[in-house]
């Protein structure tokens, strides 16, 4: 790859600190290398990654707190805390590390 053409890949990864989904959107559609437009598949993949958890996750959390509130009215709340930290601890832990990943890549794109 030649010099600027590292840079979009690059930037696809880096971009999920400040505009996850467009940029790897706009550099599959703008660019015409398929090495490029696969980075940004990838980017674009692992930007969706924590946003499809945390829907997971406010799911979980809706689901959980409807189910002890139906089901177990006299019920301590222990259960439903144990649920909510465990998905939201998840959540944190996948989201680290898809940031951590894109990192890597941009990096081993750029060298």
């Amino acid at each position: 790859m030649m010099e600027n053409q590292k840079i979009l890949p690059a930037f696809s990864y880096l971009s999920i600190f400040f505009a996850p989904f467009i940029v790897p959107l706009v550099v599959y559609f703008v660019s015409q290398d398929r090495d490029i437009k696969r980075h940004a598949v990838r980017a674009l993949i692992s930007h969706l990654i924590p946003f499809v958890f945390g829907i997971i996750f406010f799911i979980v959390f809706i689901l959980s707190s409807m189910s002890f509130n139906m089901f177990e009215p006299t019920a301590n709340g222990n259960t439903f805390i144990i649920i909510w930290f465990v998905s939201f601890a998840i959540y944190l832990l996948v989201s680290l590390a898809i940031v951590i990943w894109n990192i890597v890549q941009a990096v081993r794109v750029i060298r």
